[in-house]
């Protein structure tokens, strides 16, 4: 029986300095040669998830952009490398009037299909990796969004999770990064409620999912698997909602999390006993 196998791509794939290490992009194509859906579930946009789909090789099957808000289908026959399978947008206006001031330094980032990404200012090289527009503060809101970025070099997480409870961010669904760093999505859209979809499009039971990630963004996804595995940098909150902890990126924890699985589950879902 094939598995859903969704991995989370900074912090977890891949480093935080964007190093992949050799030994999990051997075991990400070991599982994948055997037979399982690898999917990607990233808060990254379309355009920063497709290098890192084709270092691991990856060049079938859906992936999760922007923290679910956008579902893809890797195909290198097509225009761009990928289908557009779903985007769910929302009106960023009533959030931005609410973000608006209350952070002296902080920039926007507001993600609109078929635009990119409209900002306040420009965000410094390496964090967003997405094409950038920087336009006056009224005219973030001029179109639905997939998603509303905020960000701060002042700042800290717990900082971003109490302001995000302060202003109260109603109707949406947000998570905080490691960082100064909240990204707002569409309500009820996560990277679980995009898995849950390819999951049954796919045909693959829920007791056959298995999700690796790292950070708050990753909380819904780790839940929503049916083993949950936290990487052993992720915050204590994180960790309480897996149902595992492995070791830290810099230690291949993902790695040691598939090879295990590999190990369990047989040499490939064609081999002959």
């Amino acid at each position: 029986m094939p598995w859903l196998i969704a991995l989370d791509i900074d912090g977890t794939t891949i480093h935080f300095d964007g190093h992949l290490s050799d030994r999990v992009r051997a075991a990400i194509r070991a599982v994948a040669d055997a037979g399982h859906h690898v999917v990607l579930a990233t808060g990254r946009s379309t355009s920063a998830t497709l290098p890192i789909a084709a270092e691991l090789g990856l060049t079938h099957g859906p992936a999760v952009c922007a923290n679910g808000a956008i579902t893809i289908l890797l195909d290198p026959g097509v225009e761009g490398d990928f289908t557009l399978l779903q985007a769910t947008t929302f009106d960023p206006a009533p959030v931005l009037g609410r973000l608006r001031g209350t952070w002296p330094d902080a920039l926007v980032a507001v993600e609109v299909p078929g635009i990119g990404h409209l900002v306040s200012a420009r965000f410094p090289d390496g964090e967003l990796m997405a094409d950038q527009i920087e336009v006056e503060w009224d005219e973030l809101g001029a179109h639905p969004a997939t998603r509303v970025t905020f960000r701060s070099p002042s700042g800290t997480a717990e900082d971003f999770v109490a302001l995000a409870e302060r202003i109260g961010l109603h109707g949406v669904n947000y998570a905080v990064g490691f960082t100064a760093w909240l990204d707002i999505n569409p309500d009820g859209v996560s990277k679980a409620s995009a898995l849950e979809d390819i999951r049954t499009d796919l045909g693959v039971g829920a007791a056959h999912t298995l999700a690796v990630g790292d950070q708050r963004n990753d909380v819904e996804m780790l839940q929503w698997a049916a083993r949950g595995v936290a990487m052993g940098q992720a915050p204590q909150e994180v960790q309480d909602v897996a149902d595992e902890v492995t070791a830290t990126v810099e230690d291949d924890g993902l790695a040691v999390v598939l090879e295990a699985f590999l190990a369990a589950e047989g040499p490939g879902l064609d081999s002959t006993p």
